[in-house]
């Protein structure tokens, strides 16, 4: 079922399926909250909550965006992790729910930190998927601002035709070679958002002091083959005191969650069960 709400003067949507635990799903950018379906079709005893992040999917982005925060491009409007997070708990709040699980990967784990930061009472759990503290390197913060200067020179296509192909892993194109295709039809994002989605990751938090913090159990889920987040990069959440539960799927890319639903949907319904228990 589809619902919508409201977020900083912005109209946000999420699909909820199931019943049970209830289990919130943060996707990566740029492409919508359907990344996260084939594991929810894996996963059963859950009340799943996939919203679509704000400027994702048919969630607006919003005119009040600061201005400012990107240094490399200073008349940038920024997306910042903060709004994305102060939308996921109006969400909460929408739904009626003190508390939940929450499985984010990408730009969704680095949600999930400033949301431990901000409301930790409200966390039963973090499944962290092909997602790391670190900030941005400065090659990072370069790249980006190379992204949004071709997304404002009308490339956003193109950009979007290298993300399919290089955010999938070179085992999953090769096993399943409509699944770049499907990625691809996923990435809706306008030019607009793009940009903003751009300049709030380069100005992300540094969470790695935050990790030290989490009180809750972790699950982290790195992939082999990801160009983006290394496995290393990952393995700093198992310093956690709450516990950390780490895997490596070695032939998965940055979308890992998506190329093989049903072995990310094992170990975390494992990961719920005992999360339960």
């Amino acid at each position: 079922m589809k619902g919508s709400y409201e977020s900083n003067g912005a109209q946000l949507s999420y699909r909820e399926s199931g019943d049970g635990m209830p289990v919130v799903f943060l996707h990566p950018t740029p492409v919508d909250h359907e990344y996260w379906q084939p594991l929810v079709d894996e996963l059963p005893g859950v009340w799943a909550i996939a919203p679509d992040l704000r400027g994702h999917g048919a969630s607006e982005l919003g005119t009040n965006l600061p201005l400012g925060g990107f240094a490399r491009v200073p008349d940038a409007p920024v997306l910042t992790i903060g709004q994305l997070a102060s939308d996921t708990l109006a969400l909460l709040d929408h739904l009626g729910l003190d508390e939940a699980v929450f499985a984010g990967c990408s730009i969704g784990g680095y949600v999930l930190m400033e949301l431990w930061r901000r409301a930790p009472e409200r966390m039963r759990g973090l499944a962290i998927v092909c997602s790391k503290p670190q900030p941005d390197a400065e090659a990072n913060l370069e790249k980006r601002a190379a992204t949004i200067a071709r997304a404002r020179a009308g490339e956003t296509s193109a950009l979007f035709d290298g993300m399919a192909q290089s955010l999938i892993g070179a085992t999953a194109r090769a096993r399943h070679p409509q699944i770049e295709a499907e990625m691809r039809a996923r990435m809706t994002v306008t030019p607009e958002a793009l940009v903003a989605v751009q300049a709030g990751l380069a100005t992300r938090q540094d969470s790695l002091p935050t990790v030290n913090t989490i009180q809750v159990p972790v699950l982290a889920i790195a992939g082999g083959e990801d160009p983006t987040t290394t496995p290393a990069e990952m393995e700093v959440y198992k310093a956690a005191p709450g516990g950390c539960e780490f895997h490596l799927l070695p032939d998965g890319g940055h979308f890992a969650a998506y190329e093989q639903p049903q072995k990310t949907a094992a170990l975390m319904a494992e990961w719920l069960r005992l999360l339960g228990n």
